[in-house]
Parts: structure tokens; C-alpha cells; sequence
């Protein structure tokens, strides 16, 4: 067994990367995918949380956009974020991964409220928690509940699993000759407007010296090689600004 860098770790998954190539809802071939990887890093022996957040069956921003009120839309929003994580519990569960569901606000029939002491105790005893309906409140994002979150645990990283292979100075999408970074520093991301997490999230890793790696999630493998210390994807810590 391998000697991992990081023990205690949270890893943000977007809802869009549970779609697999679908429009909308979840893919099961992609979900089973990331079940796999997770039950790949718990060889590690390292202590995992996981955010999911919701955009493939319902983003409350969008909504508002629409003229649902914001609110009522991000509760929406948070809603969807319990349906991803109670998938991902029962994909992890069938391989055989001990796994608890906590949430932002009381559904006892389903999951666990969130108690941070209690959520430490799941992680100490080797079950990997997910945390769902974001920080409870409307307003926030599920970038600022993982950063939250992980400072609550005290995580020693943030895990950003995306589509892209880092961080990027523009849109590598539409941009080919956009320049990836190895390493940034937390006021540069703000100051550039990079879309690495939102603005309150970044800020809030910042303040408590949580680094934040972003990396392709869909190679197979790389949540155990960014875990491992493999150089992977962009990191995003304290540094001297460019």
C-alpha cells in the first residue's frame, strides 16, 4: 500500500460530471465510474468526504433567471444535491464502501443531519461521508458548502474534480491557446476572475490556508494519483502573486 500525501480530504463533485454524456439527470455508467475511483482511494486508507452538487437535474440560479424565486430556487437546488448523493451512496454501498449521507437540514427518513463532531467520527471510522443540500441556506453555492466544510473537518485539501485538466487564464473550450497553470495563488484566481470555484469559496480557502487542486476527473485514476502526490491538474494555494 502506498503511502498517501493527504489523510484527511474533501472532494468536490460537480453535479454536470454524475451526466456522463446525458443532458440531464444522472448516467449510471458515469456514476459507477466515480463510485469506483472513490472505492480505488479507500485502499488508501485515507479519511474521505464528499460534496455533490445538483446542476444536472436543477440549478436555483438558472431558475431565477426563469422568474422562480431565488430563494425557493436554490432550496430546489439543494434538493437535488440529496437525490445525486443518495445515488452515490447506493453505487458506493454495492462496492461495498461503508457510506453515510449527512445533510444541511433535517430529512431524518433519509440521511443524517450534519454535525460536524459526528461527521468526524464517520471519517474516523473509515466511512466516507457525503454531504449534501450545501450549506443549508439559499444564496450559497455548493463550491462555498465545500469549503466550508472542509475547514469544519479540517481537511487538509480540496479536491476540485472537473472536465478540465486544471486552471486556465481563459476558456480552454473555446480558446485553444489558453495557458494552464501548475500553480496559482488564491489572490490571482480572484483578482483574474478565473472560474476555479466561486469568489466566496476561493476566499474562504484562502483565509484558512486550504489548498484547492483542480484536475480532470474522467481519467481513470486520478483522484488516487492527486491523493498519492502525483502532479496533477492546477493547485491553488498561498504563493506570490503574478
Amino acid at each position: 500500500m502506498s503511502n498517501p500525501r493527504f489523510r484527511r480530504v474533501l472532494l468536490k463533485l460537480s453535479g454536470e460530471a454524475l451526466m456522463g454524456d446525458r443532458q440531464f439527470g444522472i448516467d449510471s455508467a458515469m456514476l459507477d465510474f466515480v463510485a469506483g475511483e472513490i472505492a480505488s482511494v479507500r485502499q488508501l486508507d485515507v479519511e474521505l468526504s464528499v460534496v455533490v452538487g445538483g446542476g444536472n437535474i436543477y440549478r436555483g440560479l438558472a431558475a431565477a433567471e426563469r422568474g422562480v424565486d431565488r430563494v425557493t430556487g436554490d432550496y430546489m437546488g439543494m434538493l437535488a444535491t440529496v437525490i445525486n448523493s443518495m445515488a452515490l451512496q447506493d453505487c458506493l454501498e454495492q462496492n461495498n464502501i461503508d457510506t453515510r449521507v449527512m445533510t444541511a437540514f433535517n430529512m431524518e427518513a433519509i440521511a443524517e443531519p450534519y454535525i460536524r463532531r459526528r461527521a468526524v467520527r464517520h471519517l474516523e471510522k473509515s466511512r466516507v461521508i457525503i454531504l449534501a443540500a450545501g450549506t443549508g441556506n439559499p444564496y450559497f453555492t455548493t463550491d462555498t458548502a465545500a469549503a466550508l466544510r472542509a475547514m469544519e473537518i479540517e481537511a487538509e485539501v480540496l479536491l476540485k474534480a472537473t472536465k478540465v485538466d486544471g486552471v486556465y487564464d481563459s476558456d480552454p473550450v473555446t480558446n485553444p491557446d489558453a495557458k494552464r497553470f501548475d500553480t496559482i495563488s488564491y489572490g490571482d484566481v480572484l483578482n483574474k476572475g478565473l472560474k476555479v470555484m466561486d469568489s466566496t469559496a476561493t476566499a474562504l480557502c484562502m483565509d484558512n490556508n486550504i489548498p484547492i487542486i483542480v484536475f480532470d476527473l474522467h481519467v481513470k485514476g486520478n483522484i488516487r494519483r492527486v491523493i498519492e502526490g502525483e502532479r496533477i491538474g492546477s493547485i491553488v494555494q498561498a504563493g506570490e502573486q503574478v
